[in-house]
């Protein structure tokens, strides 16, 4: 970027009204004058400066200082402040890894300032905070830099509320991990253990270096390198010093003392340190870490066992605490411990944590403690329940005491020397009308309403931060519930749970069937998938796998023949195959390869357009038809006799999260619920298998050559083995017989816009949104008018091809936009009545009536507000109107 007087001058008047003064052009017209005596290249990661002066080092520095300096919260959104984020990124970024002891340390000092305007422009926004990551290579250096501990304690301060605003989501977290993975991990668990108190006291400034920390720590919640980059540096023995403080003595004595006197002696420090404010997050980071272990971790692998056996005798110990907490907010007391949630929900990632070792050690150690405690919880736990689903409104518990009581009877159910008890007392029955209560009754809640520790500063105040949600969402409730009633079903004495209660089987299997199909998150919908395979029932059953399944019958677009030993070929669908399992149709790159098949043929008569596979002579006809039915439906029915022939087929055919079902393991925490999503199909691999070609009513030229076909214009390959089941109108018309069911083009009535978003639907279900946050903030009306109208098309479009879920969702889009965009109504019900779209016609206009339909009357002087009594006359008033004003 090279600006010339002339051109900055003439584009300093206009920008003066935008925001920017005519100083702060002046000073960023100075730093790209002294930027320039740099150079700049390009490198696979983007444009850098590049200095080997140290005098313009210097002049470079104090450029950027004066120019940051000027800048005003109003002008942090212009274009030109924008523009110049990743330029200055790049230039100190570059000026610190010379490594010159003069320059770095003048570098240094306005890093603070220059971390400070990051931090400002990533929490405007997520798209503040993507354009930093665009170049994010510099930043991340500046940013792991401040956070040195010999730094002064506001760069360090600044540093981590930065990394907190830009890893704030999952996505941007991965971003940086990639980037500087060990560095950051080291240096967050170098600042968590950087402090030392003073007669039980300790200095503010470290207090709050601490919690930033252990803020950013909370990183660990995401799968990724970093978790071993933790272990590594050490964590388990910083955490340990965060909940029984600064005592190397009192570590070191607990190393030669039993289990029983190590429970007895950390209760008498438990709750006497001054760190007591950082708990709930030492629990979080402790309960993230075991959730996303590995199944052969170790923690001798990276520190000392006894140091994590210690600090699990302590979340178990602040476990029982929590319970405690819940009872006394129950009999009326204000005493709501901070940590309760954390505490309990720590104990509880560990016992279901993936590591074996991890796993064992805690159901262990839980047991022990209880056991010395001699206090029997299970029964207040399922009374808990009990009112909750009552009925009673004025026995409802706190949300807090649910959550308590839902989280403790998870991990009491995954105890063998209490399972038994938990069931003895009711406890399944007791879980059954609970979820059922709930389903009927939901309780959506929020963690950070029972754990304010994780609420995200920057996401609330911030335009347009994504939800970030975690695995169970607003359904924790619901989750819970299902882990504990999960775990109790897949004990050994309760198989017989539904015996003689078909009914009550059958409802319970549409409840999880339901909550499969309908949740909004991943981790209920894992766990009634989990729960309904110990009812004869595996997979994971979808909205589409209904419409799809009954594409194993029909044979009309099926181009697959899989060919067993003295069996009938059994005819399938090479689209769904290559989505849902492509072992099962292996290219010829796989054909290298060892694979579960032992060869395959394309049938070169014209007449036979079937592709050949025979599959080895291991796999049987039950198995593989089974294995179809959950490839095409999600789901499938079958006997425990079958289960091992399918785990190994599942396994050869690389489906993961079946093989882990099958397994009857316990879901892992985060992890995302299998989509049924054929949207890649519309890539180059899945044209091979296209059979039919879309293009919208006013396809313009295509800028890009197609290698599948010779069509000049704008155009989709798609399959109508995935058209069929979604469109009952298209469905009828491949099999009418007339011209267009033989036709390999078929033109659809809306614009190519329209069109990609009715394809992305059929293909994934789910219907693209337009742009939100301060983007769509910034469009002009005509814009936001070109944004919206595929949607109106598609309204019309689907009233005419019966789909009426899609008609749905695009009137319910286009009605909450006009809730908060009002001044769009006219030019909606233009667009509505063009197409007969009556009733979004008339929405639109009791949105314009109250305000602009009566303002517009008078001014055209009509005097016909009075009589226009049809959506239809109201539309041609108002277009009438429209145009008089255009024209004046």
């Amino acid at each position: 970027m090279r600006l010339s007087s002339s051109s900055s001058s003439s584009k300093q008047g206009a920008d003066n009204s935008r925001g920017i003064s005519g100083h702060v052009m002046t000073l960023h017209q100075r730093l790209y004058h002294v930027l320039n005596l740099g150079t700049r290249y390009c490198n696979d990661k983007g444009q850098k400066w590049h200095y080997s002066d140290i005098e313009i080092q210097r002049v470079v520095i104090r450029s950027v200082d004066a120019f940051l300096d000027s800048i005003s919260g109003e002008s942090l959104q212009h274009q030109v402040v924008k523009e110049s984020v990743g330029d200055i990124v790049g230039a100190v970024g570059s000026i610190l890894a010379a490594k010159n002891e003069a320059t770095v340390r003048l570098a240094s000092d306005v890093a603070t300032q220059d971390i400070a305007f990051f931090l400002w422009v990533a929490a405007l926004c997520s798209n503040g905070a993507n354009r930093l990551l665009e170049d994010g290579e510099g930043l991340v250096k500046i940013m792991v830099d401040s956070l040195d501990i010999s730094n002064p304690y506001s760069l360090q301060i600044e540093g981590l509320r930065l990394a907190q605003c830009l890893m704030t989501s999952e996505q941007g977290c991965s971003k940086i991990i990639k980037l500087s993975c060990e560095p950051i991990a080291k240096a967050i668990v170098t600042l968590m253990s950087n402090w030392s108190s003073d007669a039980g006291k300790l200095a503010k400034c470290q207090m709050s270096i601490l919690v930033e920390a252990c803020r950013l720590a909370l990183i660990t919640r995401w799968e990724g390198d970093h978790h071993f980059y933790f272990w590594k540096a050490g964590v388990d023995g910083v955490l340990l010093r965060l909940v029984i403080g600064n005592s190397d003595t009192t570590q070191q004595s607990l190393h030669s003392l039993s289990l029983q006197e190590q429970i007895i002696k950390l209760e008498e420090v438990f709750d006497t340190d001054v760190l007591l404010p950082l708990r709930p997050y030492v629990w979080d980071i402790l309960g993230c870490l075991a959730a996303n272990c590995t199944e052969d971790f170790f923690p001798e692998m990276h520190g000392n066992e006894t140091v994590y056996n210690v600090l699990v005798v302590c979340a178990c110990l602040a476990f029982v605490e929590s319970i405690l907490a819940s009872r006394q907010i129950s009999q009326g007391s204000i005493c709501h411990s901070s940590e309760s949630e954390p505490a309990s929900r720590a104990v509880f990632m560990m016992i279901y944590s993936p590591c074996k070792y991890i796993s064992s050690k805690a159901i262990f150690i839980l047991s022990e403690v209880l056991a010395l405690k001699k206090k029997d919880y299970v029964g207040y736990l399922l009374d808990s329940l009990k009112a909750a689903s009552s009925g009673n409104k004025f026995g409802i518990p706190s949300n807090f005491r649910l959550v308590i009581s839902l989280t403790s009877l998870a991990c009491y159910s995954a105890l063998p020397k209490y399972q038994k008890h938990v069931i003895q007392h009711g406890g399944i029955d007791v879980l059954l009308s609970f979820i059922s209560w709930w389903l009927d009754n939901p309780v959506h809640l929020n963690r950070s309403s029972v754990a304010p520790h994780v609420q995200n500063p920057f996401s609330e105040r911030a335009c347009c931060w994504p939800s970030s949600e975690d695995w169970e969402g607003e359904d924790m409730l619901l989750l819970f519930g299902l882990v504990a009633l999960g775990e109790l079903i897949n004990a050994e004495s309760c198989h017989g749970i539904f015996q003689d209660q078909m009914e009550l089987r059958a409802a319970f299997i549409r409840d999880l069937l339901e909550i499969c199909i309908n949740s909004s998150y991943s981790g209920p919908r894992w766990y009634a998938a989990y729960i309904l395979r110990h009812l004869g029932l595996y997979g994971f059953p979808s909205r589409f796998g209904r419409e799809f399944h009954e594409l194993l019958a029909d044979n009309e677009h099926s181009d697959v023949e899989l060919i067993i030993k003295n069996q009938e070929p059994v005819r399938v669908h090479g689209v769904i195959l290559l989505v849902r399992c492509p072992k099962l149709l292996p290219s010829k790159v796989l054909l290298k390869e060892k694979t579960f098949y032992s060869s395959i043929k394309q049938d070169s008569d014209s007449c036979n357009r079937f592709t050949k596979v025979r599959l080895s002579a291991h796999v049987d006809c039950q198995s593989l038809t089974k294995l179809l039915e959950y490839i095409y439906s999600g789901s499938f029915e079958a006997g425990e006799d079958l289960l091992k022939k399918l785990k190994i087929l599942a396994k050869h055919c690389n489906l993961q999260p079946l093989v882990q079902l099958l397994s009857g393991r316990n879901p892992k925490w985060g992890t995302p619920f299998p989509s049924f999503d054929f949207t890649s199909a519309l890539g180059p691999a899945g044209r091979n298998f296209s059979d039919i070609i879309l293009e919208a009513e006013t396809s313009r030229p295509s800028n890009q050559d197609c290698d599948s076909c010779t069509t000049s214009v704008l155009h989709l390959h798609v399959h109508k083995a995935i058209l069929s089941p979604s469109c009952e109108y298209l469905r009828a018309l491949f099999q009418s017989g007339m011209q267009e069911s033989h036709s390999l083009t078929i033109k659809v009535p809306v614009c190519w816009d329209s069109l990609v978003k009715l394809v992305s639907w059929f293909y994934s279900g789910e219907l693209p949104r337009p742009i939100s946050g301060c983007l769509w903030d910034n469009l002009s009306k005509e814009e936001k008018l070109h944004e919206l109208e595929p949607y109106v098309e598609l309204c019309s479009l689907a009233h005419f091809w019966l789909l009426e879920d899609l008609h749905d969702e695009c009137f319910r889009l286009i009605v909450s936009i006009l809730d908060t965009c009002r001044y769009l109504s006219i030019k909606i019900i233009q667009m509505a009545a063009n197409l007969n779209q009556w009733k979004l016609v008339d929405v639109a206009a009791e949105y314009l009536a109250p305000s602009q339909t009566r303002c517009s009357f008078e001014e055209s002087d009509t005097g016909t507000a009075s009589k226009v009594k049809s959506s239809r006359n109201l539309v041609y008033t108002i277009v009438h109107i429209e145009e008089l004003r255009q024209c004046i």
